[in-house]
């Protein structure tokens, strides 16, 4: 229990360091959307302020941050996710490509993740 209380405060002072950390914005991201019914894996590509359709899911990137001058460095996007058929926002807010259990969306379907930032 200690152990693992450990290892997240290490995981959110890292996270804070790497929120420090000079970033830039870029065009748009690559995602990978997993059906764990199906198995189904799809990359999306995706520009930033736009939506696509994944299944049930509809994907928002709101914004793609990566280090300043490092556009293959870690990736942050912004997301906003709902799903047909149900009320709400199944997911919003910051993803991370390098630490994605961090900031997951918790879905018994679905899972989606970020893979990197695009810059042109």
């Amino acid at each position: 229990m200690i152990a693992r209380f450990a290892a997240v405060i290490a995981l959110l002072l890292a996270g804070g360091v790497a929120a420090q950390q000079e970033t830039e914005t870029a065009t748009g991201a690559v995602l990978r959307g997993l059906d764990k019914i199906s198995g189904n894996v799809v990359d999306i590509e995706l520009p930033a302020g736009r939506t696509v359709q994944f299944d049930r899911l509809s994907i928002t990137l709101t914004e793609c941050r990566y280090p300043a001058g490092n556009p293959s460095g870690n990736a942050y996007a912004g997301l906003q996710i709902t799903e047909t058929g149900r009320e709400g926002v199944v997911f919003s807010g910051w993803m991370i490509a390098s630490a994605p259990a961090l900031s997951a969306m918790e879905h018994a379907r679905y899972d989606v993740w970020v893979m990197r930032c695009t810059t042109s």
